[in-house]
């Protein structure tokens, strides 16, 4: 059985994940075997402080031993999970692990910087660390099976949607549209060129054409609209529209990293990581130019 460790205590992903993976207070149906959280480090949050308390003290009823410093980790785990909400701090709190050669699942967004994301691969790669970092949105059976269905064929083109709420720490879509763009990444893989961002206060579009010449849209809501998760394909052979449930979403994410953990294979080629944060930055730097194009720089 993997120990795990959890870094950063102020996302629900750490309760979530702590109930699939060790079995407890969550119907059977959502359990992940292989791999069980034993410890963790709360941390300090500057994106959301005060959900620090109460999601510690769930876990340590739940049995989870809560240590004073990330490093004391090392010797007591075989993966770590890092879950900060704030993604600018992800390559100084994975870093310890990374050089300690300990596989690192990270949780998004990857970083709001691409100069620390590229840092973090190059860790990664330099120590041979098997490290990924994903939304839950990525795995879910909806998106996944579009992949594989001969009725829709090559994704020739590809529109999501998802809530984008803001936050100053994660600027731009790196904040929660990072769900959606991870959507349309998963559906129209890597190789965007160029993206042009329309910006309101109630919704984000950012445009990107590919190499190819296919095209990919994200739509980001905020209130006071309706929110929901989804998308259109442009198949070689029908459109597709799905909308999206978050019922499963966790639990398939967790078969991805317990795997990783496992395997030590990556499920998700570490360019096309990169290239998500580029989309957003490229994003931001458009919606600052009204909307001009702006060319992915990796």
């Amino acid at each position: 059985m993997i120990k795990v460790g959890i870094v950063d205590w102020d996302t629900s992903h750490v309760v979530q994940f702590t109930k699939r993976l060790n079995h407890i207070d969550i119907e059977e149906d959502q359990w992940v075997d292989g791999a069980q959280v034993v410890a963790g480090y709360p941390g300090e949050s500057r994106h959301s402080p005060e959900r620090v308390p109460e999601y510690t003290k769930q876990l340590v009823e739940y049995g989870i031993e809560v240590v004073e410093r990330p490093q004391d980790l090392i010797g007591m785990v075989d993966a770590v999970c890092v879950e900060a909400n704030e993604g600018g701090v992800h390559l100084e709190h994975a870093r310890p692990f990374l050089q300690a050669g300990i596989p690192c699942y990270i949780d998004k967004p990857f970083e709001v910087n691409l100069d620390n994301a590229k840092e973090i691969l190059r860790l990664a790669d330099e120590n041979n660390v098997p490290t990924f970092s994903s939304s839950s949105l990525r795995f879910c059976p909806e998106v996944q099976g579009v992949l594989s269905d001969e009725e829709v064929g090559k994704v020739m083109g590809a529109n999501a949607y998802s809530p984008a709420s803001e936050h100053e720490l994660n600027p731009g879509l790196f904040n929660y549209g990072i769900h959606g763009v991870e959507i349309l990444y998963t559906l129209m893989d890597k190789g965007c060129e160029k993206v042009s961002c329309a910006y309101t206060e109630g919704a984000e579009v950012v445009t990107g054409i590919w190499g190819d010449g296919r095209i990919g849209v994200m739509r980001g809501t905020r209130p006071p609209g309706a929110h929901s998760y989804g998308f259109t394909v442009w198949g070689e052979n029908s459109i597709r529209q799905s909308g999206i449930s978050t019922q499963y979403i966790y639990r398939e994410l967790l078969k991805q990293i317990v795997q990783m953990f496992e395997t030590g294979e990556v499920p998700i080629d570490p360019q096309v990581t990169l290239e998500i944060v580029g989309f957003m930055t490229a994003a931001i730097e458009s919606r600052k130019n009204d909307g001009a194009w702006v060319e992915l720089d990796l």
